[in-house]
């Protein structure tokens, strides 16, 4: 007895240290218990406004707002504040409507991204149009560079406006007056620049619900020479009746 009794003395200690330590253990959590616990869900992605359809844009009057340059002024015409595209689209709009008119002759589209596009949003409108990107190109805009203002121009629309937008890209530039002298070989390598910022203008258009009025392959507007003004560039007042048929007809025709 004597010795079992030493026995459970000598053991006692190893027996509470063992029951500590298992205690310890059992109160402590897990990795993946703790990550659990702390893991925050994601921010919830918001769907991007829907511009409004024709059906709605026709239903009553419309703020209309016109982002452009000199061929939004109506330069070519003898009356640029009636026989512009600007106005002349106008007049399709129900009886009410009115219509701002920011064209800035000469401005390219980064200029606009604070001359414009600030009086653009102010004004809440319904229906925008933009044309701004014959003169970045011409002038010889570095291409990423007008992409990247364009991505912004539409991302800052959408965002802070509900309303139909349509765009129209370049023209085929090679068969107007202006660019006549060009070689063969300029004029080719013209139109394929022409064709690869067009691609991407649809691309950009695409990603912001934007409607792109396709000029290039209206090739009437620049190589029908009634429809060219005597500068050799802008259009003429009959070229602006033509232009503003075009856009009437992407504005009403495209949901």
């Amino acid at each position: 007895m004597d010795r079992h009794l030493q026995l459970k003395k000598l053991l006692l200690p190893l027996i509470l240290f063992i029951a500590l330590v298992c205690s310890a253990c059992a109160s402590t959590p897990t990795t993946n218990t703790a990550i659990r616990a702390t893991a925050t869900p994601g921010p919830t992605r918001t769907s991007q406004p829907q511009p409004i359809t024709s059906q709605q844009l026709l239903s009553k009057p419309v703020v209309y707002v016109a982002l452009g340059a000199s061929d939004a002024v109506g330069v070519g015409s003898t009356q640029p504040g009636s026989q512009g595209y600007v106005p002349l689209l106008a007049q399709h709009l129900p009886q009410g409507s009115r219509f701002i008119n920011l064209g800035v002759s000469g401005i390219h589209l980064h200029g606009a991204l604070t001359q414009e596009l600030p009086l653009a949003l102010s004004t809440a409108p319904e229906l925008v149009t933009i044309w701004l990107v014959t003169n970045d190109f011409v002038a010889g805009v570095p291409y990423d560079s007008y992409m990247h203002d364009l991505d912004t121009l539409l991302q800052q629309l959408r965002a802070g406006i509900q309303a139909r937008i349509v765009m129209a890209n370049l023209p085929n530039l090679t068969q107007l007056p202006t660019f006549a002298h060009l070689s063969s070989v300029q004029q080719t390598h013209m139109l394929e620049q022409i064709q690869r910022w067009n691609a991407n203008i649809a691309t950009i258009a695409a990603r912001y619900n934007v409607i792109v009025v396709d000029l290039f392959n209206h090739s009437q507007l620049t190589a029908h020479p009634e429809y060219v003004s005597v500068d050799g560039f802008h259009p003429s007042p009959a070229g602006y009746v033509q232009l503003a048929d075009i856009f009437w007809q992407a504005i009403q025709t495209t949901n």
